[in-house]
């Protein structure tokens, strides 16, 4: 897990021209997630920030406070529920508390870290699947590279209960932009016209 070179490789086949820099005060939102946080991690904030490949959600660390509510911050206590609730990764001893979220999305699936390790760059991938059974499942790689495998189809099936990023690489908008969009009366992930703009404001 090499973070930067992760991202980098990425890069590669998922544009990043709708990305910003999340511009993220690492010292404080790690001080207030109280946890450090992966190298891949830190990267694609850097490059990509906050915001959605497709239907699947890229949580920055804190609430940008812009209306974009979603986050690691946000997140953390729901994601530990479901934990809680479904008993974990099975043959993981590790509580609740030793888990993080980073995405959501694609049809109810939910995607985190395993703090497994007292160096987040060792920490694997874990994923809460709505319609598998376990529904819960390890991989053994960082964050950067599962979405990089995922949408090239590189592990011996879809890690996720949703297909619609299976071996597609998907198109990435920074949330900004989505809300840019939105009130332009456009798509949020297209920035193509929205027939039903301004229907439900």
């Amino acid at each position: 897990m090499t973070g930067r070179t992760d991202v980098e490789t990425l890069q590669q086949i998922l544009p990043s021209d709708w990305g910003a820099d999340e511009q993220v005060d690492w010292a404080d939102a790690e001080a207030r997630l109280g946890a450090s946080l992966p190298a891949d991690y830190r990267g694609f904030m850097a490059v990509y920030g906050g915001g959605c490949i497709n239907d699947l959600v890229v949580l920055p660390p804190l609430s940008t406070g812009n209306g974009w509510g979603s986050s690691i911050a946000g997140h953390t206590a729901g994601f530990r529920e479901l934990w809680s609730t479904e008993g974990g990764v099975p043959g993981v001893e590790l509580g609740a508390d030793r888990i993080l979220p980073w995405g959501s999305g694609c049809n109810a699936n939910e995607l985190g870290w395993l703090m497994a390790s007292p160096n987040p760059d060792q920490w694997p991938v874990i994923v809460w699947r709505r319609h598998d059974a376990p529904n819960w499942a390890l991989f053994d790689c960082g964050m950067a590279e599962f979405l990089r495998r995922l949408m090239t189809a590189e592990f011996d099936e879809c890690p996720l209960s949703d297909l619609s990023l299976w071996g597609r690489v998907g198109s990435f908008v920074h949330h900004e932009e989505q809300e840019h969009r939105f009130h332009a009366g456009l798509d949020p992930m297209t920035g193509e016209p929205d027939p039903y703009a301004g229907m439900f404001d």
